[in-house]
């Protein structure tokens, strides 16, 4: 069971309570399957974005589990984030051939442009930060990720253009209030 995350029609994200109970659907839905941690701890990071303690605490008591095994599971896998993602997930690969060829550099490159760390999340939560260790691509290294889309041969002064890309357009009535 797929969830995506929950917006209403005027665009606006629905309340805590509404997640909360969209997750309760999918834990009543997984609670008699074996195995099925895993999927409720993806459908829940789909609908919150994220994997918050309310929700942890939640999953913890709905399948029966410890505490310490629910976030033993989402510390261990790199795939599950406890703290709010961006709306971009920028990964470095640095991997043997990237790392040989200049992905250290690109990586820091990201880092001033976004003035964030590895792990961090951009004020305005369009971007974070990860590495990687291959990303198939090495004979054309070195390579980033943007959520699903693969760039390679990436020059560090490439990067602002590269990420450009992804912006998030600025609301209309914003830049009206500009002029």
């Amino acid at each position: 069971m797929a969830v995506d995350k929950a917006v209403c029609a005027c665009g606006a994200e629905a309340s805590e309570e509404e997640l909360l109970a969209r997750l309760e659907e999918v834990i009543a839905e997984y609670r008699e399957k074996p195995g099925a941690l895993i999927p409720v701890l993806q459908i829940a990071q789909g609908i919150f974005g994220y994997l918050p303690e309310v929700a942890l605490k939640r999953i913890s008591l709905g399948l029966d589990k410890s505490y310490s095994e629910v976030a033993g599971v989402v510390g261990f896998y790199s795939f599950f984030s406890t703290t709010p993602r961006g709306k971009h997930m920028v990964r470095v690969c640095l991997g043997t051939a990237c790392y040989v060829r200049g992905g250290k550099q690109v990586l820091e490159a990201i880092k001033k442009k976004l003035n964030i760390d590895v792990g961090e999340t951009t004020a305005d939560r369009n971007f974070s930060l990860g590495v990687a260790r291959c990303f198939g691509a090495c004979g054309l290294s070195p390579a980033i990720m943007i959520d699903n889309e693969v760039h390679q041969r990436v020059k560090p002064a490439k990067v602002l253009a590269i990420l450009d890309q992804y912006r998030q357009e600025p609301k209309p009535e914003a830049a009206e209030n500009k002029a």
